[in-house]
């Protein structure tokens, strides 16, 4: 099956991505013609537009490692507001979906809010982005300067923090650190696979209660 971005139309088959050169207008103008699908998904660079169409797995895993997010902060009594998903924008540099985000540090700036003003108020805490397409580069969250973001590819894990103007790469979270996250996630992820993700969340919070 073949990719159709037509006036008419915008289609492309699950795990297809598609580049085309473009700019802040013409990509504004393809996310008014796709509205509130959820796929083709779209980012912005600038001079480039991407489309990608997800995979089944690439909801399964998202959906997983955010339930992981929320037992864990849940266990740690901590305060948050999720988001699924959601569009982050700023003009002429950057357009981005994360497949999943967190306000913990800042929750109590945008609780109650259906709308948010990307150039005045902060970001997400923490982003979740599945890559299973190449799809994912995470200098594509350097204009939006979010604390941390999760990027899992290859069938692993990657956490990574905005130190200095760039992303580093980091074995734990500036939110749990006391946690092995990424063990946390991969043990979650074969549970689900071998049984089912309730099977998985509820093991998880066995073995945090027991400690």
């Amino acid at each position: 099956m073949f990719a159709v971005v037509s006036p008419q139309k915008i289609h492309l088959p699950p795990g297809s991505v598609l580049k085309l050169p473009g700019d802040w207008n013409e990509y504004k103008s393809l996310c008014e013609r796709l509205a509130d699908r959820s796929s083709p998904r779209i980012k912005y660079r600038p001079g480039e537009i991407l489309l990608m169409a997800p995979l089944p797995e690439h909801g399964r895993k998202v959906s997983l490692i955010a339930d992981v997010v929320k037992v864990l902060l849940d266990f740690l009594g901590k305060e948050y507001e999720s988001f699924t998903p959601i569009t982050m924008e700023l003009p002429s540099l950057s357009g981005v979906e994360p497949d999943y985000c967190f306000y913990i540090d800042n929750w109590e700036t945008i609780a109650g809010k259906d709308r948010i003003d990307w150039s005045t108020e902060p970001p997400p805490d923490l982003a979740i982005e599945i890559d299973v397409t190449s799809y994912t580069d995470i200098n594509d969250y350097l204009p939006c300067r979010l604390p941390e973001v999760w990027l899992f590819k290859k069938n692993q894990l990657k956490i990574y923090n905005l130190e200095n103007e760039q992303y580093l790469e980091k074995k734990s979270s500036r939110y749990f650190p006391d946690m092995e996250v990424i063990e946390i996630v991969n043990e979650s992820l074969q549970i689900a696979y071998s049984r089912n993700t309730s099977a998985a969340i509820r093991e998880l919070k066995r073995k945090l209660n027991s400690q």
